[in-house]
């Protein structure tokens, strides 16, 4: 069975200033992870990324940081569909004040984390390698 590749998007959400910024982190049940979800036919990533964002949060509203895209891919095996090779590209994005989020039913719960246990609760490493390359992005002001 030959490979199945699947792309998706996503955003790494923060509340609050830049410099102290509080990310945004879904419970999935037996996982800590970001809003994120499949790539639709005639969508680019960025389109994907917001619309799984208000999806999965109610959130409409964020300002897309420019210059940050981090992109990370791995396999897993689906029961039905054999090896499937998975690209997820992540933005970066700040809401406005303390947005109420409405989770989809996908989800368990929802937290905003300072930066440092943020990074304690998100469960994969290649989600820990995105949440510091977004922290050292802010913290080199190259909003």
């Amino acid at each position: 069975m030959p490979t199945r590749q699947e792309r998706s998007a996503g955003v790494l959400v923060y509340r609050g200033s830049p410099d102290d910024p509080e990310f945004l982190l879904l419970d999935y049940g037996r996982h800590w992870d970001y809003p994120k979800g499949h790539v639709e036919k005639g969508e680019d990533d960025l389109t994907a990324a917001k619309r799984e964002l208000e999806e999965e949060t109610g959130i409409g509203e964020i300002e897309i940081d420019e210059g940050f895209e981090h992109a990370m891919t791995y396999f897993f095996r689906h029961k039905k569909k054999g090896l499937v090779r998975k690209t997820v590209v992540f933005f970066l994005g700040q809401v406005p004040g303390d947005p109420a989020i409405q989770l989809s039913a996908e989800h368990v719960a929802a937290e905003f984390l300072p930066y440092e246990k943020a990074l304690d609760r998100v469960t994969y490493p290649n989600a820990k390698a995105a949440l510091k390359e977004a922290k050292a992005f802010l913290d080199r002001g190259a909003r």
